[in-house]
Parts: C-alpha cells; structure tokens; sequence
C-alpha cells in the first residue's frame, strides 16, 4: 500500500514566494491591458479613418446607379434613339476561381481570346476589372449559368438607334459610359444625360451584398428631346441620295429639308455614313455631318441672290434685256464665259439659261458693299443657329478687300463658300415672300421672329424665275415633280484643291421649292465628285430633289397643286461654271 501525501505539507509550497514577483506579474498584466487600451483607442479614435479606409478597401464598394438616358424622338413622337438594358460582365481578379474549361466558355461568351480574358483577370487592380461592357441579355444569363466566383454583371444602359444609317449622321452616338460623341447626342448631352445615383454596400468574400451602408442616392433620368426632323422624310430622302451616288459613283452627297413656315429642319441626310451599329472605333471624318461641317463654292445656285438685290435697287426688272453676246466678258484682265453663247436675255432668262455674263453684267452695277450686306442678311459667311456640333461658318471676304473681278465671281458663286445647310436656309427668303426666320432642329411651338431682306414683289419675281429654271429651256427639267409645281437653281462648281481647281472633279447641286405659289418646303441637294460621266447640278442633283419633295408634300398633307405631271424634256440647258 503506497504511503498517502500531503500536498500541504509539499516543500515547494511550504516555500514562500518573493513579493516582488508577484508585483511585477501584476504591473505585466495591467501594462498590457493598459498597451491594448492604448491600441484600441488608436486604431478607433486616432487612426480610425486609416483603418476604416483599409476596410472599405475590402469590403465597401460604391455601386453606381446608372441614370436612363433621355430618348430623342421625331416631330410626331416616334422614338429616333432609346436605351435598353445591356448587363456589363466585371470581375473582382483577387476572388476569380475558374477552371481551364469554364475559361474557355467564358471567353467564346465574351468574343475575346483566351489569352486576352487571362491577361484581364490578372490585372494589377486586383479588386475590379471590366471583362465585357454591355452584352446581350441571354448572353449574360449564359455567363450567370456558369457560377463563376469573382465574376459578376451589373446591368447598364445601351443606345439603340431605330433609324438606323437613315438618321445617324444626325444623331450621332453614345459611348458605353453613357456619354454624346457626335451629332444631337453630343449637342443635347447635358440634357439626356440625367444624373448618375450611387449607394454604398458592404460585401462579403464572395461578392454578396450584406448591407447597404449610409444613405442612397437615386439616378434621376436624362430629359426627352423632340426633334424638328420627320422620321419618314428622313429616311426617304437618305434613300433617295444613297442611290443617286451609287449611280453616279459620286465620293458623297448630302440632303436638306426645311419647313418653309417654320424654319424647322424636316430631314438632314448624308452618305456614305459609318454603320450604325459599329460605333466604337469611328474617326472624326466618319462621324461629320457633311451637309453642316463641310463648305464648299455655291457655283450657280448663287446667281437667284445677285438677281433679287439688281431686282430690289431698281436697277433692273425681269423683262429688262441684257446683251450677253458673245459669251463672254473680260473683267480686270479676266475672262468670264458662258458654257453656250447667247444673244440678248431678259433677266428672267438670264436665271432661265444660267448665264454668267448676263448675271455679272447686273453684279457690276452695284456697290460692292451692296452685295455683301445682302449675303450678310441671308446667312452666308455666319454660322447657322442651330444646336448642332462642328458648324461650318463657311466665307464671305471683307467687301473693301473685293477687286472688279471678285465681285463679278461672287455674282455666280466663285470666291466665296457655305455649307448645304446655309444655302438652304438662304432659299427661304424667296419662299417665305422676302423675310426669314432662324432654322431649328427642335420642334418649334412658337412662331419665330423674321427678318425681312426683299420686298415680297421681288421674292416673287424671283421664285418665277425659279420656276422656268425648272422646266422647259431651264437647266433643270428633271427636278420637275409629279401633282407639284416647282422652282429651284442648278449649280456646277470645279473642286478646289489647294490653290487650283481640279479639272475633272465637280460638285452638282440644286436648291429649290414647292410648290411654287406658296411654298412649303426648300430642299438643297448636293452631289460630291460623281465619276461616271455626268456632273451638271441639273442631272445628278435635281432628281433626287424631285423625288424628296414629291414624297415630302404628301407627308405633310399638301395638297397637289398640278393635275398631270409635267411634261419633262430630254435634255437640259448646261449651266455655265
């Protein structure tokens, strides 16, 4: 039986233990206790905003709350651009577990090689990289089916244009971040911009969200824009001009239509023009709108406007007869000529046959400051009122800098340049009786304050003029238009390159009204470069006129103001350039 002991009587207890001892385990504890205090006051009252940032960092995530851009719609309502929802695919590279062969679906997913999506998930921001902005729906919820973790979609808004190439010159587009590049996006982006919301979320590991955090901020939606522009004019005059480069292999054209009563633009078409749905990588020449940003010499389309101020001084009437024989005139050591000659014309007849010595012969009757106050009045060498971005102010020089001839060119519209836009605008003084009004391309609800440059006795003698332009003997038999009466002016003018005209290269246009009475619409064609063996204004431009006003007046409900179509000429006179 073993002894029994008695740990009372154990020697080591029996020993006394120092006091200092256990002082110093004392003082150690409340030191460290004392340490910890010191720490927690640091990390949670001095340094807190350290620490709290460092946590953010892991696990609080601002989310944006992307604002509904604005819709832009057409004078009746009907929708010319519109968001839809489009998931963006995102990736948190840190959190990423994939295997070799959920990688490979998820790129095919994605249309980017394998090695590209590698090369994004391992990103040196380890918390965020986009994988795919903006994909189809289905697609996304393919990429939802896969589960991968660290890999998410946020749903955005994507830009759909109804139009399509019809109206994307006009409207231009916007990018993935919701921003106008280009066009009546760019112009009213403020507007249908909106404002983006935000909240703040805490989030696990695995992405989920756990908590909202602070106060959330709602996106308030981009405002709605309603254009001046009718949607079905729109398309039927782009449809109209792509054809007629086609068939005359022209390097581009352009296509104005103005409402004559209000001042409001009903179509404003261009081709060729960057497809409307590759957008992302376009330049600054794919994205113009030529019939706005480019200039050009007006040529004959000018010569209405040195009638009209001849007409208004009293220096002439339209039966007055100018002897342009032989053809030609010389001015300051240069000549003038005529493409065919002629004998005696009436003014009237002098627009009719679009002569230049019988037109110069009126120009140098007057001041030189005369005319340039008459171009200043009707827009040329301004920039256009117009809520539109990369306007061309085009170029009217100085009048005290003008020598004889330069005045004599102006008269036919050399030496001097606009765009499409302006010399469309510069019609509707003879359309609406000698005043005019600013052009708009939103819908106007209020009647806009005119500016008056002719008396209306000259704006009609003008628009007569006009009229026998357009038909038989006039260089323009082919902008005749079935149930319409018309009147419009042909224009042929060399390109300049550089310092020179180019010898075989043209611009063809026509600007002109209908019905002629008490016009409704102006439209201005223009026909850049054809290369198939016709350039006159007069057969390249004027049918695309014909067609686009024919189509134009039955939209807007104007009655037919001729029983039968008009009997149209083989061919035409040749205007003089």
């Amino acid at each position: 039986m073993k002894a029994s002991i008695s740990y009372t009587t154990s020697p080591l207890l029996a020993s006394k233990t120092p006091v200092w001892r256990s002082k110093f385990i004392v003082a150690a504890l409340v030191l460290g206790f004392f340490a910890l205090a010191v720490r927690a006051v640091d990390i949670q009252v001095v340094n807190n905003d350290f620490f709290k940032r460092q946590g953010e960092l892991r696990f609080v995530r601002t989310l944006d709350l992307p604002a509904n851009r604005g819709q832009i719609l057409d004078r009746n309502g009907l929708i010319l651009a519109s968001s839809v929802i489009a998931p963006s695919v995102w990736a948190t590279p840190e959190d990423v577990d994939i295997s070799e062969a959920n990688l490979v679906k998820l790129a095919k997913l994605l249309d980017m090689p394998t090695a590209e999506l590698s090369k994004k998930l391992n990103n040196d921001d380890k918390s965020f990289v986009w994988l795919k902005r903006q994909v189809d729906v289905n697609r996304a919820k393919q990429i939802e089916s896969l589960g991968i973790k660290g890999v998410y979609l946020r749903n955005e808004y994507k830009r759909l244009y109804p139009e399509g190439d019809a109206a994307s010159s006009l409207m231009g587009f916007a990018n993935v971040d919701g921003k106008g590049l280009g066009g009546i996006e760019l112009a009213f982006n403020d507007d249908l911009s909106g404002r983006t919301g935000s909240r703040k979320v805490i989030k696990d590991r695995l992405g989920h969200v756990v908590e909202n955090v602070g106060e959330q901020f709602l996106p308030v939606a981009g405002k709605d824009m309603q254009l001046s522009i009718d949607s079905k004019i729109q398309f039927f005059a782009f449809q109209k001009l792509r054809d007629a480069v086609l068939e005359y292999k022209a390097k581009s054209g352009s296509v104005v239509v103005l409402d004559v009563a209000t001042g409001e633009v009903l179509a404003l078409a261009n081709y060729p023009v960057a497809a409307s749905n590759k957008q992302s990588n376009l330049n600054g020449a794919q994205l113009r709108n030529r019939a706005l940003t480019d200039t050009f010499e007006p040529g004959s389309t000018m010569k209405p406007f040195t009638a009209a101020l001849a007409l208004e001084k009293g220096f002439v009437k339209p039966e007055t007869v100018i002897q342009t024989a032989p053809g030609r005139i010389t001015i300051g050591g240069a000549t003038i000529t005529d493409a065919h000659p002629h004998d005696a014309l009436t003014v009237s007849q002098v627009i009719q046959k679009s002569s230049n010595v019988g037109i110069v012969k009126m120009a140098m009757q007057m001041q030189a400051s005369e005319m340039w106050t008459m171009f200043d009045q009707v827009g040329f060498g301004q920039k256009p009122q117009l809520t539109f971005p990369g306007m061309a102010t085009g170029r009217v020089r100085p009048f005290k800098s003008w020598r004889p001839v330069e005045q004599a060119t102006m008269s036919y519209g050399y030496g001097m340049s606009c765009s499409l836009v302006q010399l469309a605008h510069a019609y509707t003084v003879f359309a609406r009786d000698g005043d005019m009004i600013p052009m708009t391309l939103v819908k106007r609800d209020t009647v806009a304050i005119s500016q008056s440059v002719f008396s209306p006795k000259t704006a009609s003698s003008i628009r007569s003029m006009l009229q026998l332009a357009s038909g038989d003997g006039g260089t323009a038999p082919k902008a005749q238009t079935m149930g319409y009466s018309v009147g419009g002016k042909t224009g042929t003018a060399h390109v300049l390159e550089g310092k020179a005209y180019a010898n075989k290269k043209y611009r063809g246009f026509y600007v002109g009204m209908a019905p002629i009475e008490k016009p409704r619409v102006v439209v201005a064609v223009m026909i850049d470069e054809p290369s198939n063996g016709k350039y006159f204004g007069g057969d390249v431009a004027a049918p695309v006129f014909s067609e686009t006003v024919q189509q134009s007046l039955r939209i807007l409900g104007v009655q037919p103001d001729l029983s039968v179509k008009p009997q149209m000429v083989a061919k035409a006179v040749e205007e003089s350039f």
